[in-house]
């Protein structure tokens, strides 16, 4: 019986959360768009690798290796973006060989540590979108 009930405050409680986000979406006079990739990448990535891409953030200086640039992935590998291999480097929990060494954070398991707890969320599926919201951001920021 508690268990229900808290389920239902649970359900209420985001119902009049979701109700009260439609309404000032609406009543807003400009739109505003979340761009969650852009977000990520500039809370987790920029003070890397900066906040083009380039590999000239903040802290690059203070590390012994050269912060590769962001914005030529793709020029680096024959025109096409290599969505796959962005995605396992952002994730990190797989070692790929291919890879080398690991020396970025392993951000798929501090994303899944982030994820909020409850029985309407899942921590990989979180972990999954905001790992896919950082590779396309990082589509966009190919030189053209």
């Amino acid at each position: 019986m508690k268990s229900k009930l808290i389920s239902a405050l649970t359900v209420g409680a985001f119902v009049v959360g979701a109700a009260t986000t439609a309404h000032a979406q609406q009543s807003s006079p400009t739109k505003q768009s979340v761009n969650l990739g852009k977000y990520e990448y500039d809370s987790h990535c920029a003070v890397c690798h900066g906040s083009n891409g380039a590999g000239e953030g903040p802290y690059s200086s203070f590390l012994s290796k050269t912060i590769p640039s962001l914005t030529t992935l793709s020029k680096r590998n024959g025109g096409v973006f290599p969505f796959d291999r962005v995605y396992e480097t952002i994730d990190g929990r797989q070692e790929v060989q291919a890879h080398g060494t690991r020396d970025m954070p392993i951000w798929g398991r501090d994303f899944s540590a982030m994820s909020i707890r409850g029985p309407y969320y899942n921590d990989e599926e979180f972990a999954h979108a905001k790992i896919l919201a950082l590779t396309e951001y990082i589509y966009r920021l190919q030189a053209k």
